[in-house]
């Protein structure tokens, strides 16, 4: 599948290795049965959960959890030249991807989910959380005080 271009340039910036002409590397997170999406990590992005998984208590339940969804429910791959990113059947079948995919970015990482599945899962709850804020709010409210200011 074809990475777009404006992702394809937040993995070459998140990754220490890249230089012009190399393939910027990342990682894919699928998880387990739960996770209909999968998230894709830039190097930097990926070293920063590592940083903090490592800073957990040794044999911890929480540490357990998350080392066994980002280092063993997780793929680490590159982008080719041309652009693209071949994702192996595994990864396709966990979340019923056949045809297009349907980007969104979050920062440093990105989600791939299956169009159909993003809006009758993540539009949904959306939605759903919307009906609850009085008719006249405005999501742009929530920059208000952002980042300390």
């Amino acid at each position: 599948m074809s990475i777009p271009a404006s992702f394809r340039r937040v993995l070459e910036a998140g990754d220490p290795n890249w230089q012009s002409g190399n393939a910027p590397e990342l990682v894919i997170v699928y998880g387990d049965h739960r996770r209909n999406f999968l998230e894709c990590y830039t190097m930097e992005a990926i070293e920063e959960v590592d940083a903090k998984i490592d800073s957990l208590p040794r044999g911890s339940m929480p540490r357990k959890m998350l080392q066994r969804m980002f280092h063993g429910q997780s793929f680490p791959t590159t982008v080719d030249e041309t652009g693209r990113l071949v994702l192996p059947a595994k990864l396709r079948n966990k979340i019923g991807l056949e045809g297009e995919a349907f980007f969104i970015a979050a920062g440093d990482t990105f989600q791939i989910w299956k169009p159909e599945t993003y809006e009758e899962e993540e539009l949904a709850k959306s939605e759903e959380w919307m009906e609850d804020l009085p008719e006249d709010f405005d999501p742009m409210e929530f920059l208000d005080g952002a980042g300390g200011a």
